[in-house]
């Protein structure tokens, strides 16, 4: 059973930074992609960066650009770099994987939570 376990969260200025972490069960090189959510309240879920294992590409939502940068600190953990951070980054941030295969499988983390707020 995969487990992915998200931690860094916490309450920061804007114009501040943090780190988020998600430790893998197992090597995060056996999953196809692996990526960052985050979910704000009264909001959908959206994707914020993935990395693709396959093709070692990377993807950012637009609003993040430039900002967050996705990468993988060693073979199981996954990490997630804020910079200038807004208050409408403030949300509950998800670790996702999707394993290799026709039906790819999604693994969930429960979620670490960011608050940008003077």
């Amino acid at each position: 059973q995969v487990q992915l376990v998200e931690s860094g969260g916490g309450l920061v200025q804007p114009g501040g930074s943090l780190r988020l972490s998600c430790a893998a069960s197992g090597s995060i090189f056996s999953f196809k992609s692996m990526g960052w959510y985050r979910q704000a309240p009264g909001k959908e879920r959206e994707l914020v960066a993935v990395i693709n294992n396959n093709d070692f590409t990377n993807y950012y939502a637009d609003s993040v650009k430039g900002r967050f940068t996705i990468s993988r600190d060693n073979t199981k953990t996954l990490s997630l770099q804020m910079n200038s951070l807004r208050p409408e980054d403030t949300a509950v941030y998800y670790c996702k994987a999707i394993t290799y295969g026709v039906s790819g499988i999604n693994y969930w983390g429960k979620g670490t939570l960011v608050t940008v707020s003077s």
